[in-house]
């Protein structure tokens, strides 16, 4: 299995890559009010990989659209790479987006007609730049896919589609990496490869990234686990053992 090795420079970023200040994000009106989010804050700093754990409905995927600017909050500020976001017009917020976020998701949302390469670069292609021919080979060889970069989605495993989803969130070399369930799509082994390549990214390249996942084997790899419950942070661990995290999670669930 193909693991990211040292060589590539990581993103020029140092300090707190993302921050988010007193976040509520609140649906509906009256009797039929949901408080999503009420009143988070954290920092991410650069080259940390942040897990966020929670039951369903504890606000973990909201905070994750807020992060990275596909949702607004309805009341606190996020700042990445030192840009307040919440403020910003559409059209801004798509080109910030572009410049500084990457996306790996649970379903992959590769495109079926593009090749794997061409789904790789898409980002690169919309923006209107090609890739550093260097730096897309090694990303593929780094991925295991460069025996396969001429196939369809649908000539692809469910492992390789997903490593196609992360070497194009990280073609353009992105701020912050955001992975939504990264492995809830997969089997255990294969999940396993992805987060040994979610971490290589981590360890290597320096590439921040905030994973939201319910897999108390995927948190482990990061530096830090964030838990919520009912909109709020309850608890941090860092470093943390599998058993550690399934014994809060059992405390979150009881």
């Amino acid at each position: 299995m193909a693991v990211i090795e040292e060589g590539v420079p990581a993103p020029a970023q140092q300090g707190t890559v993302v921050q988010a200040t007193d976040v509520t994000r609140r649906y509906g009106e009256g009797a039929t009010t949901v408080d999503a989010l009420r009143g988070v804050s954290l920092g991410v700093e650069a080259g940390q990989l942040v897990a966020v754990m929670g039951p369903s409905g504890s606000g973990k995927s909201t905070l994750m659209h807020i992060l990275a600017g596909l949702d607004k909050p309805t009341e606190g500020t996020v700042e990445i790479a030192g840009t307040e976001i919440t403020s910003l017009d559409d059209g801004k917020l798509t080109r910030l987006r572009r410049q500084h976020i990457g996306f790996v998701f649970q379903f992959f949302n590769l495109l079926p007609m593009l090749t794997a390469e061409e789904n790789v670069v898409l980002p690169l292609t919309i923006a209107g730049e090609k890739p550093e021919r260097q730096w897309l080979e090694d990303l593929l060889k780094q991925t295991g896919l460069t025996d396969r970069r001429t196939h369809r989605p649908s000539e692809l495993s469910g492992g390789q589609q997903q490593r196609v989803a992360l070497a194009r969130a990280l073609v353009t070399r992105p701020t912050i990496l955001f992975a939504d369930e990264p492995t809830g799509n997969l089997d255990s082994k294969t999940g396993g490869e992805i987060l040994e390549l979610l971490r290589a990214s981590v360890t290597n390249y320096g590439q921040t990234t905030v994973m939201v996942t319910h897999e108390s084997r995927a948190a482990v790899i990061a530096d830090r686990i964030l838990f919520l419950a009912d909109g709020l942070i309850v608890q941090e661990l860092k470093d943390a053992s599998q058993a550690q995290v399934l014994d809060v999670i059992s405390s979150l669930d009881s």
